[in-house]
């Protein structure tokens, strides 16, 4: 009885597995470089606000709805929590957008009055009205995918431009330059 014939594999087989894992970890180091884009901007830009009606998130203001917005000024609504740390980075720049008159009205959301309280203490206080948004439905409503999200409504409360993340000093003049072409 003769002996079964073992096929020589090809010379390159052998260096397969050293190629394949070579190109796996070049797919990670470029994808931990330059990461997708994962923003979700609103499809509502352009278009009217949805309506809504939130109470108050504190005692000592009113609370806000969709027709406080379209009073025929431009506005920024600025979607926010108290446990966001984002948040915190981009409460000085509010701040500043409010102290150069800026109408600023907050969307607080999954947040409890005492823990808003405290951030805003903390952080200063922006805003002229602070809805209260316990379930998050007005927060997908508008598109949002997370916090802090800030919109630029128009006067007739029409969404004119949605900034997803934190606002930066570097974004103020975008935002007052966007204020003003919402203002025409």
């Amino acid at each position: 009885m003769n002996a079964p014939s073992r096929t020589k594999a090809p010379a390159w087989a052998i260096w397969l597995p050293l190629v394949l894992f070579v190109g796996f970890v070049a797919l990670v180091t470029i994808g931990l470089y330059r990461p997708a884009d994962r923003a979700v901007g609103s499809t509502l830009v352009g278009k009217p606000m949805p309506v809504f009606a939130l109470r108050s998130a504190l005692s000592d203001r009113p609370g806000l709805r969709s027709a406080d917005i379209a009073s025929g000024k431009p506005h920024l609504v600025n979607i926010f929590a108290s446990w966001c740390i984002p948040c915190r980075v981009e409460a000085p720049q509010l701040g500043a957008l409010a102290r150069a008159g800026v109408a600023i009205e907050g969307i607080s959301v999954r947040d409890s009055s005492e823990a808003l309280t405290g951030f805003l203490k903390e952080n200063g206080d922006p805003y002229q009205r602070i809805g209260a948004d316990d379930d998050g439905k007005v927060q997908l409503a508008l598109g949002s995918s997370g916090v802090p999200e800030t919109y630029v409504i128009d006067g007739k409360g029409v969404i004119r431009y949605q900034h997803i993340g934190e606002i930066r000093p570097e974004h103020v003049p975008m935002i007052l330059e966007k204020l003003r072409e919402a203002s025409q």
